[in-house]
């Protein structure tokens, strides 16, 4: 099976062909804006490091002062709940130990709150259309 979608990656194995990516937010408590250049240079690192754990890509990745987005290309059978709970978690007490700071700014780092949204490679109308095509096959 040949599939031609050159900005869509694809992963097989030996049962499927998937593509999944998603769109991760999650935010600073409080959206205090403590990630400063040299914190959110050190974030986007781990965001990296934090790939290879998981066999994933990071497509995109931005970290702005209070808040965190991206995209993420990940096998869905890895969970992707717990990878997130894991990136919130382990850069931040990682950062408390390279920032002592930030432990009296910042008491708990993230919320609980996460945004996650897949994202296709067709839009909704076209799957709806799709669907409401097979209707009268």
């Amino acid at each position: 099976m040949e599939i031609r979608q050159p900005h869509q990656p694809y992963h097989t194995d030996h049962c499927m062909v998937l593509s999944c990516q998603y769109h991760v937010l999650f935010c600073l408590n409080y959206r205090r804006k403590v990630l400063n250049e040299p914190l959110a240079a050190r974030m986007k690192d781990l965001l990296l490091a934090k790939q290879a754990e998981y066999g994933s890509t990071v497509i995109e990745r931005e970290v702005l002062p209070d808040h965190v987005h991206l995209l993420w290309d990940a096998d869905p059978r890895e969970g992707m709940l717990g990878m997130v709970a894991n990136i919130k978690g382990s850069p931040s007490h990682e950062r408390r130990n390279e920032f002592p700071w930030l432990k009296q700014r910042l008491p708990t780092r993230w919320t609980r709150s996460t945004c996650i949204s897949t994202v296709g490679a067709v839009t909704w109308d076209l799957v709806t259309q799709s669907i409401e095509a097979q209707q009268s096959v």
